[in-house]
């Protein structure tokens, strides 16, 4: 792949704020386990009679590589320098149909070192075997997050996760649908210093018509795990149905993310 970083070298003379993207290279899915049920990408497929088990590259693909052909800041990439990158939100960037297409992206994530990218996995078990050349313990810029919905997948996919080498160990219980003990992966994963491997743990609700409820009570003591033991923490949605003090709560979804902040939980 071509490089352009040649056109400024200087990776910090970018002018322009950096923004919050998002990069969905290639789209679709096949569901992974129960916390797939009601995918919101499956949803919005379905309702346009599109098939989301197909999994194809996108127009996207070369986005954050991409150069302004005129203009003020002609020649610079599309994308200022500093912004976040949300990667592969509608499938699996480890998903098998795109392993063919995975190379490139890498080159890319590396090519645009300036940036930060984020992307989430369900298929842990296929991150080591599909990581690139010169990864090391990992790219401080690039954060591959997993999630699990419940004390299963808990059980199965942090024993992998937190085995690989990754600069960044992020948790994300999502769909949230059953309470989760984390202590074992707290305790029994630790870095050369002594803290937990795991550095943040993100928690929410189930959105959408037939969510699942979720209970505040298991958001408040994953909350407590982390606390104590220095591990951050982000409450980012309630999700649509709400158990609080055993009262069931419909919140709409303009409000999920409002009101799990309002919580308080945030560390």
């Amino acid at each position: 792949m071509m490089k352009q970083l040649s056109l400024f070298p200087e990776e910090n003379t970018d002018p322009r704020p950096p923004a919050t993207i998002n990069w969905n290279l290639w789209h679709g899915c096949t569901r992974a386990s129960t916390g797939c049920l009601h995918c919101y990408m499956y949803r919005r497929d379905e309702s346009v009679g599109r098939d989301p088990s197909i999994v194809q590259k996108t127009s996207s693909f070369n986005l954050p590589v991409r150069t302004l052909r005129s203009g003020r800041y002609k020649g610079r990439y599309r994308i200022p320098a500093g912004s976040h990158i949300f990667t592969c939100f509608s499938s699996d960037f480890f998903h098998p149909d795109a392993d063919n297409w995975r190379p490139d992206a890498w080159d890319m994530m590396q090519e645009r070192s300036d940036c930060t990218f984020f992307m989430i996995t369900k298929r842990p078990e296929r991150i080591g075997d599909h990581l690139p050349l010169g990864w090391g313990q990992g790219f401080k810029h690039v954060t591959i997050a997993v999630t699990c919905e419940n004390q299963e997948m808990i059980d199965k996919r942090l024993p992998v996760y937190l085995s690989l080498p990754l600069f960044h160990h992020s948790v994300m219980i999502e769909p949230m649908l059953s309470a989760v003990d984390l202590g074992q992966y707290i305790s029994d994963y630790r870095s050369d210093d002594g803290s937990p491997v795991i550095s943040h743990v993100s928690v929410g609700g189930e959105s959408g018509p037939d969510a699942r409820v979720c209970d505040f009570a298991w958001v408040a003591d994953v909350q407590k795990q982390c606390s104590q033991n220095g591990i951050s923490f982000y409450y980012h949605q309630t999700g649509a149905r709400l158990i609080k003090d055993g009262k069931l709560y419909n919140i709409p979804r303009k409000l999920q993310h409002s009101q799990a902040y309002k919580a308080g939980l945030d560390i």
